[in-house]
């Protein structure tokens, strides 16, 4: 039902709808132009693991896609139900390395989930595969391909949480 109450606030919120698409597409920016993505889970009272990766990833259709050993954390999290994740995008070599630089970037919360559709494997190893050809992507793509056709490698899908902050946040 049309009320009077419902078109004045349509109204009221029409001007920020400019405001909320480049938001959207802006979280896209960090992640196009790297070729690293940081990643922790969350454990159930939301502090990270002590577990992080630097990892390759694939940008597609507005989420962060990983490809990881069947019996990685990473995936053995998201089996467990630890779905939350954190993640920070640039380059700043191994984690351990890093001195915590990576906690500098655009940082991320995320959703992850097991991706078993391999129409979608296709589509995001099709994705990551020009990115990474100067890393060795000949090799590394057919051992993707052929881990997820296998089962010893799992793709995971990090949704973005919507609209959030790629604020630096300090820990």
């Amino acid at each position: 039902m049309t009320t009077r109450r419902n078109l004045l606030a349509g109204a009221a919120l029409t001007p920020l709808l400019p405001l909320v698409a480049r938001a959207a597409v802006a979280d896209a920016a960090p992640f196009t132009a790297s070729k690293l993505v940081y990643i922790t889970p969350l454990k159930s009272n939301g502090e990270e693991s002590r577990c992080k990766a630097e990892v390759w990833f694939g940008w597609h259709e507005g989420s962060c896609y990983v490809v990881t050993q069947a019996d990685a954390w990473r995936a053995q999290a998201v089996r467990q139900g630890l779905t939350r994740a954190r993640l920070w995008v640039g380059e700043f070599g191994i984690w351990t390395d890093s001195d915590d630089a990576f906690r500098t970037a655009p940082e991320h919360m995320a959703t992850a989930s097991l991706v078993t559709d391999a129409d979608l494997h296709g589509a995001v190893l099709e994705a990551m595969g020009p990115k990474y050809t100067e890393e060795g992507w000949g090799t590394w793509g057919n051992r993707f391909r052929t881990g997820l056709a296998d089962g010893d490698r799992v793709m995971l899908r990090y949704r973005l949480d919507a609209l959030q902050s790629t604020q630096t946040v300090v820990r």
